[in-house]
């Protein structure tokens, strides 16, 4: 169990690492560009993995229904989606309202799909990561005053720069 909540959690990380990558790179082609190129090599990489584990999995997707096939249809639009938002919201809210949607989602599904009640603490974790949302759009408060015997904020040059290409466009670091 505690092996599948650390692999959770470091997919919880990629995914917040490749919506970046992919939020950037739909700057220079496009969020269904960025989309395409992300399925491509996807497509690639597990092609390889299937390859090297044993092909013959496929064979039994064929018994599935064919609204199981709709997965990679909400991956793609999934994928596409957060390359357009990424660049407009920022990582971490992007992060947090996909949680969040995930979330809804999640209690949803257990509530019709296996008769699960929805439980007032999961509602209650819903709503506090949309707080932390609405929070995380409050103006930062301003900093002290060197007079005011608070040391003056200072970045070094040779790091002020490091993430800039990172950055979704349209934002700008304060200060500047």
């Amino acid at each position: 169990m505690l092996a599948h909540v650390g692999l959770a959690i470091v997919n919880g990380l990629l995914i917040g690492l490749s919506r970046q990558l992919n939020g950037r790179l739909a700057m220079s082609v496009g969020p269904l560009g960025a989309s395409l190129c992300n399925h491509l090599l996807g497509f690639g990489v597990l092609a390889v993995v299937v390859a090297l584990a044993g092909g013959d999995t496929l064979a039994a997707a064929t018994t599935a229904p064919v609204a199981a096939w709709l997965g990679g249809v909400f991956g793609a639009l999934f994928v596409a989606a957060n390359s357009l938002v990424l660049s407009r919201l920022g990582a971490l809210r992007t992060v947090a309202l996909v949680v969040s949607g995930q979330m809804l989602a999640g209690l949803v599904i257990d509530h019709l799909a296996r008769g699960a009640a929805l439980a007032p603490l999961q509602l209650a974790g819903l709503l506090t990561i949309l707080a932390g949302v609405i929070v995380s759009r409050l103006p930062a408060p301003r900093p002290t005053s060197p007079s005011d015997g608070a040391p003056p904020l200072h970045r070094p040059a040779e790091t002020s720069d490091r993430w800039r290409r990172f950055r979704p466009s349209g934002t700008r670091r304060s200060g500047r």
